[in-house]
């Protein structure tokens, strides 16, 4: 069964039109303790099979109702306990409207339960209670059906799922990093800039810089600079200048120069350039000619070639004229962290049972979840939100799409007067705050190696923003053919700079950490934070303007 609102990403049920009432207290595979076939929601109401549920001590109402695609979607209907606290509150059934006026998708990862269960008693509590909203609003939180199988510790950054795959490493010596085979040629090329850019993934240090040796020279008869960048970084690192009075020492096919020494740690990205200072070119080789030695797997050799790396990384022509020598930092340290690694994966395997099975619970009690097929990252975060157009254009009819995250404080009664004031609707529209000529990064968190152009498409803020459905059905119909980016919001500049939708700036979607009075959205806060916000904004009516501060 496709994952839907309130529905686990496993549940299979095959039964149309039947209305259940779970065991009191029961998960989801808890026995049904009443069962009414061939009844749904349009001919049993709310209130009575709410007073059904109380008689048999019974706590969520099931309710499966067939699709147009031919599947079934589950829908959970939490029913409130007599006598509970106020937090339960926000937990009294609801049916689902047939049509929204706004759909709002909270992006949340999986572990963020707190923050969510801050949402559930703040703004969307407030939301459930309201006598209007709550027909026109339907709120979902947008999380990943997986969790990533390898542990934090063993992966190459915390962003993506991609494991850290060293394998025997080279501690303890020198590794020359590019070397030529026995059969290569050594020939000058037309070439006078060539470079190469890495990714270390455990530290190293560089202790010496080099240049290919040229079989027609006798001694050393050239001049030759190779510099060293961190990327995005206009100053080298290291210089190594090489000419005939000073060429340094030849080992193998090549000469080195030793440079001042720096620890590279994990995560560094450069580029190596070597540059003729003669009329000739350099003695170069594609990458695909020279042997590249990783030390065991300790860093990677990254080419705009194959599409990780924006060309304008490279200085000159993509290619090897040399190489590096380097050894293994801190070599002991990563033998423990190889030796301990399964008992790592044992233990983050259980963690993600028990994440799966928490998660199972708090979808079956609230039934505000989407689970879509996606492993739960950073990095995937703008697939999470393709997946979530699909379904919101599959199962719900709908006006407007209000995106947002889990961090974030929302005042939907002021987006939706705002609407209303300034009639903020119509086909090809989009509404937020706009970054205009952002720069692209090449590292870090935001680091974007998809991206070629030094600067962004206009992007609205993450913190909120809303698209007409126009736009949501074209981001669904093209989902399976749109590029992801390293962020959900450069990547809606991106997509969106495909249609040119009509922009409504507004400032009062905050894109920083602040209050501002009147704001709509506001980014970055915690758990505490967010309630803190709320308990103001229910006492004075505005959290940014209240004695009690």
């Amino acid at each position: 069964m496709r994952g839907s609102a309130g529905s686990a990403p496993h549940e299979e049920l095959s039964r149309p039109w039947e209305v259940a009432v779970a065991e009191a207290g029961g998960g989801l595979d808890a026995k049904p303790c009443a069962a009414t076939r061939g009844v749904g929601p349009a001919s049993l109401g709310c209130a009575a099979l709410t007073e059904h549920a109380r008689r048999t001590r019974c706590s969520t109402l099931v309710t499966v109702r067939p699709e147009r695609s031919g599947g079934v979607e589950l829908v959970r209907f939490p029913v409130p306990v007599a006598g509970a606290g106020g937090d339960q509150l926000a937990l009294f059934p609801r049916w689902e409207s047939s049509h929204y006026d706004v759909v709002v998708g909270v992006l949340s990862a999986r572990n963020n339960r707190e923050l969510r269960n801050v949402i559930r008693s703040t703004w969307l509590k407030h939301l459930i209670q309201h006598p209007t909203l709550s027909r026109r609003v339907l709120v979902k939180f947008i999380i990943g059906a997986r969790g990533c199988d390898v542990p934090v510790e063993d992966r190459e950054d915390p962003y993506s799922c991609r494991l850290l795959n060293i394998t025997n490493p080279v501690l303890n010596q020198e590794i020359e990093a590019f070397g030529l085979s026995e059969d290569t040629s050594s020939g000058l090329s037309e070439d006078r800039v060539v470079s190469v850019s890495f990714r270390v993934l455990y530290p190293i240090v560089i202790t010496s810089l080099g240049v290919f040796h040229d079989a027609s020279d006798v001694g050393f008869q050239r001049n030759i600079t190779v510099k060293l960048y961190q990327a995005e970084q206009e100053e080298a690192l290291f210089v190594a200048r090489f000419s005939p009075p000073s060429c340094g020492v030849q080992v193998n096919k090549l000469w080195y120069k030793p440079v001042e020494q720096f620890i590279l740690p994990e995560s560094f990205e450069g580029t190596i350039v070597w540059e003729s200072q003669d009329l000739q070119g350099l003695v170069s080789r594609n990458l695909h000619k020279v042997t590249v030695n990783d030390g065991g797997g300790v860093l990677r050799v990254i080419t705009a070639g194959e599409g990780s790396l924006p060309h304008e990384f490279m200085e000159g022509v993509e290619g090897v004229a040399g190489g590096f020598i380097y050894t293994i930092q801190e070599g002991d340290a990563l033998l423990r962290s190889l030796r301990s690694r399964p008992g790592r994966l044992a233990d983050h395997t259980r963690s993600l049972r028990m994440e799966d099975a928490s998660l199972e619970e708090e979808s079956g009690v609230y039934g505000d979840i989407v689970f879509v097929d996606v492993v739960d990252t950073y990095r995937n975060v703008p697939a999470k939100l393709l997946n979530f157009y699909k379904w919101t254009v599959e199962t719900t009819s709908f006006d407007l799409l209000l995106k947002t995250d889990d961090d974030c404080y929302i005042d939907l009664e002021a987006v939706f007067n705002r609407i209303a004031h300034k009639n903020l609707d119509g086909p090809n529209f989009w509404w937020g705050n706009f970054r205009l000529n952002w720069a692209v990064d090449r590292t870090g968190k935001w680091q974007e190696l998809e991206y070629p152009s030094p600067a962004y498409p206009a992007f609205a803020c993450g913190s909120g923003y809303v698209v007409s459905k126009d736009i949501v059905h074209w981001l669904a119909s093209n989902a399976g053919r749109l590029k992801t980016y390293q962020g959900e919001d450069v990547s809606m500049g991106i997509w969106m700079a495909a249609i040119g939708p009509r922009r409504y700036q507004d400032g009062l979607w905050l894109c920083e950490k602040t209050c501002a009075s009147g704001m709509l959205s506001s980014p970055q806060y915690s758990a505490r934070e967010l309630t803190a916000l709320w308990d103001l904004k229910e006492l004075c009516g505005d959290p940014c303007q209240c004695a009690a501060r």
